[in-house]
């Protein structure tokens, strides 16, 4: 048993939430691991690192199985247990069938496996249909969709928040009709796809994203064995750092690419599990306790096949087991012991398949097994000793166990979900798958033969060729082509693989394109002398390898004449002397030519903004001529030629302009979208109307689900109710708070209502079950509430008594209060007392009204009473709380300021004294003269003013801290005092009120 890797618990410090996030649910995202036996399915949210979801029997992966009976839809182990009972009813094992027609070699093999089940084509797709019953149908895409939307419940109930968003795992070898199928699927679930990911890269992600230290620039390769329940797959996949440029800055992050790939659609643990089925019934038809055949009963299939399920478990860590099946077949038991050894001879033929993916991988690849550097074995199959001990031989080393060999997929496919998604930013990881099977694009051309004869020449050219790896763009030319015509899309070289993996992909033409619109856009442009220059079609292979035509346009060039600068000649001395004075006034060349540049601007807005320019700059220079007379000379210059410059515009003369510019012809490229038809012709797409027909079925079933779900709640609801109030009837409290004719009236009506749930109403609507729920409890709600009144008053009163002693007790403290603690006015305490009086008296008044009546009979003193009594009190306490903590802080805060002000007092007087013992002082020294007595009050008033500043400047802030200090001794030395009141209890509630 391989141990999860402990590096799961890192998830969090790989994952880091955008520091803004709109909603919250929003943002939670989630992995589908979507395998033929087993559904797995992680989710990262805000506050919750990448985990994987746990279904409602707590278990971390769920089988892919789904039934229906009796209109009730089950999931999981849930519908494994309908399938056991009743085998045509449960669909399990369904992505083998997605995208194939119903004559698929894997169809056939399905039929095979599961003959209970009525398989048809469909009418309009010749894909598989399941005849549920007479009435009802469904497709491939519609059970897989019901699948992915439970999965999506359970993410949602797992993170209690909505999720759209998602990322499906596939096999690599899904071909383009099976993964659309999928995308339609998910489409008909109501998720947002935001990618398909390859099975084999997110192991391959799993395993570098928290590897991440260790991968650099020398390529690290790795060989994945994945075997699960239907297929196996051998990948190569190599693991380096690389640069990329995004928004103009280069990074370097790892990036995982994908080598190699070979794999066995049919070789895993299903069949293995089928071949020991088929042995079971083999020992139990030998025995002959019945003369039925177990193989024709489609409910002992069932039975035989969960034993071999459960018997190869356990064969893997142990050498032999008993089988056991009580009640096979016509009620006789059935007991074999199956050994080890036993298993493996049934299964030699698959076991000598197991090395083929490997060799594949490699020749795909074009490497040695030399040059793998570690080989890790994933999926549930790799855990049979026969299949380690194969791989064992082929590496020669120690098989790599390091990863959790069930839910690395899944994981893996989330962290890549957090990195497509919105609101998450994680560690960038490249990855790079590879193209299983190769694209071509076939066309038509006329060709001319030797005798002058036209011919029609089909050309093939490659698009994807295998091993190419994506996301990835390409665009292909047609040059020969004027008119419209149409192409195909079809599948390449599938030398590489053998012809019965050829029969089950069913790799057959594509889609066919016609191009529309061709005609009309070539006459259009030649008319206007453009030379084509092809017909571009624009493909794209996405994240999720599908193949998409996303444009096809035709190109044309054409020449046109543009204004380009002429170079200048060569200028004089005098020239350019006279043209830099000339620019001291007028301004820059380009200023003058009012921004010609422009190709917007026409050439009489240029002239005009020309003259409108010259005339400011005229304007200048009179004003300068008017204030500089040395400048006369040099304005006089600048006139002139400006006047002559005006003279040639008018005259009309455009020789001046025709020097500066001149009209080149320069080629432009001119592109127009052409109109396209694709036509798949693999398996037909679902037309809109088969979409929203599907979607509507499946809303029905969610909408009877829904229904049947409240119509159980409700009827739980009604059946819990009338136990219920049978059972209290009979305790003392009630028959004490109730009349014997009340007492009567309910247990007629529970009897009444529960004969009635199991014979006409056992299959009402859930309205139904609330109406009858609701007549009961107007006869029982009044009595619990009076039982509920009677056991809970004594406590209320008494918390309502005590709340009333210690405000009577808050009052008298106040009135003794000492004058510098009197915080209140008159008015406020007699309203107080006045409230204390009224309550004290209401509740004697309210007790002897409560003796003098019948448990029986409604309440006097109720409960709702005495807390609206109790909540008045405890509002005009807090009242007179906050007025006083308000009121001392306000004197606390004075006395500081006080303080503060006598010490800066001191502070100053202090300073002047010294100032004046230092000036006699110096005197004494000198000589013993002594200054005016004006002269020593300047000095002092001098050294005072400029220790003003840093008394201004400081001031406000020791004093909040000495006023903080002295708030704190004055609260200490009043804790001394005796009106000490802060550990008095002033209310029910364990309040305490300072006074």
């Amino acid at each position: 048993m391989m141990v999860p890797d402990v590096r799961w618990t890192m998830g969090l410090s790989l994952l880091v939430l955008l520091g803004v996030i709109g909603s919250s649910s929003g943002v939670t995202i989630m992995s589908i691991d979507f395998g033929s036996e087993w559904i797995k399915v992680a989710v990262v949210a805000p506050g919750v690192p990448m985990e994987i979801v746990l279904n409602k029997e707590s278990k971390r992966k769920t089988p892919g199985a789904l039934s229906f009976r009796n209109g009730e839809r089950t999931f999981g182990e849930d519908a494994l247990t309908t399938g056991i009972r009743f085998p045509a009813n449960n669909y399990f094992y369904l992505l083998d069938l997605l995208g194939k027609k119903i004559d698929n070699p894997i169809v056939e093999l399905y039929k095979k496996r599961f003959p209970f089940y009525n398989i048809e084509a469909d009418p309009e797709r010749g894909t598989v249909v399941f005849r549920h019953n007479d009435d009802t149908i469904y497709t491939v895409e519609e059970l897989i969709a019901q699948m992915l939307a439970y999965a999506k419940d359970m993410a949602m109930s797992h993170t209690e928040q909505r999720i759209k968003d998602c990322v499906i795992t596939v096999p690599p070898f899904f071909n383009q009709v099976e993964r659309r199928a999928m995308l339609t699927a998910a489409e008909l679930a109501g998720l947002k796809v935001l990618s398909l990911m390859s099975t084999n890269a997110a192991v391959a992600l799993n395993y570098g994203m928290f590897r991440r230290k260790e991968i650099n620039a020398t390529a690290h390769n790795i060989l994945f064995y994945d075997m699960g329940a239907s297929s196996t797959i051998a990948t190569i996949v190599s693991y380096q750092t690389v640069k990329t440029k995004d928004r103009g800055y280069t990074e370097t992050n790892p990036q995982v690419t994908v080598l190699g790939l070979g794999y066995d659609r049919t070789l895993g643990g299903l069949e293995m599990q089928m071949r020991l089925r088929d042995y079971l019934a083999k020992k139990f038809n030998e025995v002959k306790k019945t003369p039925n055949n177990v193989l024709e009963s489609p409910r002992a299939l069932a039975k035989l096949m969960k034993e071999a399920g459960r018997l190869k478990k356990v064969l893997s860590a142990n050498s032999e087991h008993l089988s056991q099946i009580e009640g096979l077949l016509d009620e006789e038991d059935f007991r074999l012991h199956v050994s080890r050894e036993e298993f493996e001879g049934l299964c030699t033929e698959l076991f000598e398949r197991v090395q083929a993916p490997i060799d594949a991988a490699l020749i795909s690849a074009a490497m040695d097994i030399s040059a793998i550097d570690q080989f890790i074995i994933v999926g549930g199959a790799t855990r049979i000793p026969k299949i380690q001990s194969i791989l064992q031989g082929v590496w020669g080393r120690e098989l790599g166990k390091n990863i959790n060999a069930d839910e690395a997929a899944a994981m893996g496919a989330v962290y890549r979900a957090a990195d497509l998604g919105q609101g998450f930013k994680v560690k960038k990881f490249h990855v790079k798958e590879a193209v299983v099977f190769p694209i071509e694009v076939d066309f038509e051309r006329q060709v001319e033969n030797d005798d002058g004869s036209t011919s029609t020449k089909v050309v093939k050219r490659s698009l994807f060729a295998f091993g190419n790896n994506y996301p990835q763009k390409k665009v292909m030319t047609f040059n020969k082509h004027t008119a419209d015509f149409s192409f195909y899309v079809n599948y390449g070289d599938l030398s590489h693989l053998s012809k019965e993996e050829l029969r089950n992909a069913n790799a057959e033409n594509v889609s066919h394109v016609l191009v529309s619109g061709v005609t009309s856009a070539f006459q259009k442009h030649q008319q206007e002398g453009s030379e084509p220059k092809g017909i571009k079609a624009h493909f794209n292979m996405d994240d999720s390898g599908v193949l998409a035509l996303s444009m096809m346009e035709a190109v044309f060039e054409k020449s046109v004449l543009v204004e380009e600068d002429k170079p200048k000649e060569e200028e004089s001395t005098l020239s350019k002397l006279g043209s830099t004075i000339s620019k001291l006034f007028a301004g820059t060349e380009q200023e003058r030519e009012g921004g010609e540049k422009e190709e917007s601007e026409d050439a009489e807005g240029k002239e005009n903004k020309t003259e409108e320019d010259n005339t400011e700059k005229e304007q200048d220079g009179d004003n300068q001529a008017k204030k500089e007379n040395k400048e006369d000379k040099k304005d006089d210059q600048k006139t002139d030629r400006k006047e002559k410059e005006e003279d040639e515009k008018k005259s009309g003369t455009d020789k001046k302009k025709e020097g500066e510019k001149e009209l080149k012809p320069k080629q432009v490229t001119v592109k127009e979208e052409l109109n396209m038809t694709i036509t798949y012709l693999d398996v037909p797409e679902m037309t809109e109307e088969q979409v929203a027909a599907s979607k509507k079925k499946l809303e029905d079933i969610n909408a009877a689900e829904r229904a049947r779900h409240e119509r159980e709640a409700a009827r739980n609801n009604l059946e819990s109710y009338i136990l219920d109030a049978q059972d209290k009837l009979y305790q003392d409290d009630y028959e004490q708070a109730s009349t014997d004719e009340q007492r009567a009236a309910i247990r007629e009506m529970c009897s009444t209502l529960d004969e009635w749930i199991y014979d006409e109403g056992a299959d009402v609507e859930a309205s139904v079950y609330k109406e009858k729920l609701k007549e009961l409890s107007k006869l029982f709600e009044p009595i619990k509430q009076r039982v509920f009144e009677h056991l809970n008053r004594p406590e209320a009163v008494q918390a309502l008594t005590d709340m009333m002693n210690k405000s009577s007790e808050f009052v008298q403290r106040a009135r003794d209060a000492p004058p510098e603690q009197q915080f209140f006015t008159d008015v406020e305490i007699d309203t107080m007392d006045k409230l204390i009086v009224d309550t004290q008296k209401w509740l004697e008044d309210k007790e002897e009204q409560q003796q003098a009546q019948a448990s029986s009979d409604e309440p006097k003193l109720k409960l709702s009473d005495i807390g609206e009594k109790l909540g008045a009190l405890d509002r005009e306490i807090k009242y007179l709380v906050n007025k006083a903590k308000i009121t001392k802080a306000k004197k606390d805060k004075e006395a500081a300021e006080a303080k503060a002000k006598a010490e800066k007092e001191a502070k100053e007087t202090g300073k002047k004294k010294n100032n004046t013992d230092n000036s006699k002082s110096s005197k004494n020294k000198s000589g013993g003269e002594t200054k005016p007595d004006t002269e020593q009050k300047d000095t002092n008033e001098k050294i005072v003013t400029e220790e003003e500043p840093k008394v201004q400047e400081n001031e406000e802030s020791p004093y909040i801290f000495e006023e903080e200090s002295e708030e704190n001794n004055s609260e200490e030395d009043r804790r001394k005092e005796d009106i000490d009141v802060e550990n008095e209890e002033v209310d029910d509630k364990s309040s305490h009120v300072e006074l």
